[in-house]
């Protein structure tokens, strides 16, 4: 059971995440002034605070139920984990920062921070497998962490066709022409759950000892957290008709 419950975050995470994720990092692509790169972050605004609750609770799940593993990745990646974290802070810097100071240069530089954020994300993500996993490092494991980012971004390409309108959805269409959006999502989605679950089999799963205790209390809470992103993905299920409070 602690594995299933540490599969459904850490996935659920790579799909929900990775589509902000990707949204950020193709940003100068579809934004082409101010204008357009605030309505397309608009497109993830509603979501990417709830999306980054499935990583804190990923976390939550390796340090209580997974020490062991916990462990294993951060033994001799703490560069990796140090820059993630790093990117995340940034990346959520410019999300908030970007709108509450009039200006150009001002809204500019915290463009490039997302999008810096985004793509320093995108490929932390490709690295910690890449050392992890593969037993690559230096700088052959710049291919796989490119890799996943190239799918990171087309991941949220295809979210982005989803939830735009005109000009930025033809650009963002552009793996799709305009037709198969939904398609196009899901099969993005089953890439990176693919990834993941590669991934997983590679890792040490053994859980602790702490199962017992800890994975009723997360049972319980997992219909809430369920229920909650399905309320928001509900409530701002129509496309982007302007920007948000980004």
């Amino acid at each position: 059971m602690e594995i299933f419950i540490l599969a459904f975050f850490a996935l659920g995470y790579l799909v929900l995440a990775g589509a902000d994720i990707g949204v950020g990092m193709t940003l100068p692509y579809l934004g082409r002034s101010a204008g357009e790169r605030r309505e397309a972050i608009a497109a993830i605004a509603p979501f990417f605070l709830g999306n980054e609750v499935w990583l804190v609770v990923t976390a939550g799940v390796l340090a209580g139920l997974f020490p062991a593993l916990e462990g294993e990745l951060l033994h001799g990646n703490h560069t990796v984990i140090v820059t993630l974290l790093l990117a995340w802070v940034v990346r959520d810097m410019g999300l908030w920062l970007r709108g509450r100071v009039p200006g150009a240069r001002w809204q500019a530089c915290w463009d490039g921070a997302i999008v810096a954020g985004s793509w320093g994300l995108a490929l932390s993500w490709g690295l910690l497998p890449a050392h992890v996993l593969l037993g690559i490092e230096g700088p052959a494991a710049l291919l796989p962490a490119l890799v996943v980012a190239a799918l990171f971004a087309t991941h949220g390409l295809a979210f982005a066709a989803l939830r735009l309108r005109g000009t930025l959805r033809e650009r963002a269409s552009v793996l799709t022409g305009g037709a198969g959006e939904a398609r196009t999502y899901a099969l993005t989605s089953v890439a990176l759950v693919a990834v993941g679950v590669l991934a997983g089999f590679r890792l040490p799963l053994e859980p602790g000892t702490s199962g017992p205790l800890l994975v009723p209390v997360v049972l319980v809470l997992i219909p809430f957290l369920v229920a909650a992103q399905a309320w928001v993905w509900w409530t701002f299920r129509h496309r982007v008709s302007g920007p948000s409070y980004l």
